[in-house]
């Protein structure tokens, strides 16, 4: 008598196959993302370095151009000589006093044109970093921070100007011309070109971190509102430098204040 036995189907090796499949598509998945991840690291810690720096220094030797001069060396700076607290250089420079304003002196420069939205109208040198950045109206990144400038905020004074010449600028990435201004120390020099006037402030207190909303520091007088006795209590002829702090993030603001020491017609 004849019995029919059902046909056996081993599925064993074809259910390991289709595991190794999947694990091998899932790690060739892995490294692709990860090499894209990678990538953009890269691009955006070394390539738009590269690109904003090279740009940056362009624009401020067109600057230069313009007004008919030959770079002034690695720090743009016009006078490092720092005059005594209090004093009134033959320049014009207005004293510690904030009841002297400009007018009270007979050499002064010319103020400095409007400058155009997002146009390079000047150039920062801080000689203790080596740096010579640009300086375009606004502090829009897309138009003037990205590109390796250092912003002015609209509303706040212009170089030389009795009040607070208020700069921004990116401490990371973008040609991050802000990077070590955490270096900076009361009396270091911050000079600013433009095409009419060179100007010379002496930095003079830091602020280490205060909230990314702390618009005081920018103000005619700059005084914190969020720290406590941060600040100054006078008007004066400031200049404002902000980044952002810790490095790689856009959580606190770090501030750096200086006095106009000194400033010569061109």
């Amino acid at each position: 008598m004849r019995t029919d036995r059902p046909a056996v189907v081993t599925q064993g090796p074809s259910r390991r196959s289709s595991v190794r499949r999947l694990l091998w598509n899932g790690a060739e998945v892995a490294v692709t993302l990860g090499l894209v991840v990678l990538l953009l690291v890269v691009h955006q810690l070394w390539w738009t370095n590269r690109q904003a720096r090279a740009g940056a220094d362009r624009q401020v030797e067109a600057l230069e151009r313009q007004w008919g001069e030959a770079s002034a060396g690695s720090d743009g700076s016009v006078d490092h000589t720092e005059p005594a607290a209090g004093a009134v250089e033959s320049s014009g420079t207005p004293s510690d006093d904030p009841s002297v304003t400009p007018d009270d002196h007979r050499a002064k420069p010319a103020p400095p044109p409007q400058p155009n939205w997002d146009q390079a109208y000047a150039v920062l040198g801080i000689p203790r970093l080596g740096l010579r950045a640009p300086v375009a109206q606004g502090i829009s990144k897309a138009n003037v921070l990205n590109h390796g400038y250092v912003g002015h905020y609209p509303g706040t004074a212009q170089p030389g100007g009795a009040g607070n010449f208020a700069l921004a600028g990116h401490r990371n990435t973008h040609g991050e011309p802000f990077r070590y201004i955490n270096r900076l120390r009361r009396g270091d020099t911050l000079t600013v070109r433009t095409k009419t006037a060179s100007y010379t402030y002496v930095v003079d207190k830091t602020l280490a971190q205060t909230s990314a909303g702390d618009g005081g520091v920018i103000d005619p007088v700059p005084r914190s509102r969020v720290v406590a006795g941060a600040g100054y209590g006078e008007p004066g002829y400031y200049i404002t430098l902000t980044t952002c702090t810790p490095e790689f993030t856009s959580k606190y603001r770090l501030i750096v204040w200086g006095k106009l020491s000194k400033m010569s017609p061109r």
